[in-house]
């Protein structure tokens, strides 16, 4: 598995926008995306960076592998 990256917030979510995921709010200092037919909501805090745990933990949340993440991300 590859490693995660440091990213920006803005960068994760971008990410996620490009592989279906759609920004319903921003609640104080986190940015809250939903996919429709998808039973769980990602979190993405916004601070200077994402940590890599948190980060791993929300494309876990979100169903996909790294890898797909780290595809998207490219585009």
């Amino acid at each position: 598995m590859p490693p995660v990256p440091v990213l920006k917030p803005r960068e994760v979510v971008k990410t996620f926008e490009r592989l279906g995921w759609e920004v319903i709010r921003q609640r104080g200092s986190h940015i809250i995306l939903t996919k429709e037919g998808h039973i769980a909501t990602l979190s993405v805090p916004n601070h200077p960076e994402v940590a890599r745990g948190t980060l791993r933990s929300l494309i876990i949340k979100a169903g996909i592998s790294v890898e797909e993440f780290l595809a998207a991300l490219e585009k």
